[in-house]
């Protein structure tokens, strides 16, 4: 790929100086999930490797590489590393929030096949390591968090009922989502190559949290408070990863579970621009320039919102760009090398 300006050279240390917010060298670039249609142009080869295989993580660290980030994430949601099995599920333009459910009532949540986390195949992140360009880290991730898995497993309406009809079954299933996602944490993060882990849950929609946040606190915060301490207690910082409204759980985010960083922003529900000036003197503020802005407006217009952005954030540190959720398919290139583009101007 012939990037229009020239990419940055790894520097894994100035993510870590963003998750500190300190101030940086150069601004930071931060993204958690690109297309692998674009990876494999940035990567540089004919075709699309293997899903799961050696070829198609290195492909996501060489992309990453070259587009300028100090960082490779380890997509891992088709290997043989962990996951809850789910059950078959329609088309995501179609589904139904149940569609899929494997537990429904205490006689399905018996039967239900949980994995054993220790089972799962960590020596990928050590074979990683061994091909990471100089400067980088992997970030760490499960395949969805403690809530997704809940509703994948339950459904969102049937949970909905259950934890209102039985307390005791709900406590039950995220207490078995809950400790595994904690023993997966715990061995990733103690991986050499991994720099910082991601603990990716959605907790909210356009206006609110997906479930009440006494809800929250009740069922999901212990679980996600123990993850965020075994990440820490290795030495690494915790990023979350969490789409929606989530103004009136913040304060537990950053004062009692202790999130490094914060990633996931939309204009619809509140800019990147008011998170930052609301919650940025207490937790980094990753990413943010919203989808539909980059996937609508020109290049010229992106560039300046991420210019601009910049020009505001730099320099307090703290701060990394990036889109307000992942690069998809339908984000046309030239509009997200803009972005890229503002942040290689900045500096130079």
């Amino acid at each position: 790929m012939n990037l229009p300006f020239k990419a940055f050279t790894p520097d894994f240390e100035l993510l870590l100086k963003v998750l500190r917010r300190e101030k940086t060298a150069r601004p930071v670039l931060f993204e958690f999930i690109i297309h692998l249609e674009l990876c494999r142009e940035a990567a540089g080869l004919a075709k699309l490797p293997e899903p799961g295989s050696l070829a198609h993580f290195r492909m996501v660290m060489e992309a990453f590489r070259t587009l300028g980030y100090d960082y490779a994430p380890v997509y891992t949601w088709k290997s043989d590393v962990f996951s809850f099995p789910k059950g078959e599920q329609v088309s995501l333009a179609s589904r139904s929030q149940n569609q899929g459910a494997l537990i429904t009532d205490r006689e399905s949540f018996d039967k239900y096949p949980w994995p054993d986390a220790a089972s799962g195949n960590y020596a990928l992140y050590d074979q990683l390591k061994n091909f990471l360009p100089d400067g980088m880290k992997l970030l760490g991730f499960s395949n969805g968090g403690i809530l997704e898995n809940a509703t994948d497993l339950v459904g969102f309406e049937n949970l909905c009922h259950m934890y209102l009809t039985d307390p005791e079954l709900t406590a039950e299933i995220f207490r078995n989502i809950g400790e595994r996602l904690i023993s997966f944490y715990s061995m990733v993060a103690s991986m050499e190559g991994v720099g910082a882990c991601v603990v990716t849950d959605d907790w909210g929609f356009k206006t609110q949290t997906m479930f009440p946040p006494e809800m929250m606190e009740r069922y999901v915060f212990p679980y996600t408070r123990k993850i965020v301490e075994v990440i820490h207690g290795r030495g690494k910082p915790a990023i979350l990863h969490s789409c929606g409204h989530l103004r009136s759980i913040m304060d537990v985010v950053i004062d009692d579970l202790k999130i490094d960083g914060k990633h996931s922003f939309e204009d619809g529900i509140y800019p990147v621009e008011d998170a930052w000036a609301w919650w940025s003197d207490r937790i980094a503020i990753l990413g943010g320039i919203d989808m539909d802005f980059l996937a609508r407006k020109t290049p010229e217009e992106i560039y300046d919102r991420s210019l601009r952005l910049l020009e505001k954030t730099y320099p307090g540190g703290g701060y990394a760009l990036g889109s307000g959720n992942s690069i998809p398919e339908y984000i046309p290139g030239e509009n997200y090398l803009a972005m890229l583009r503002a942040a290689a101007d900045f500096v130079s």
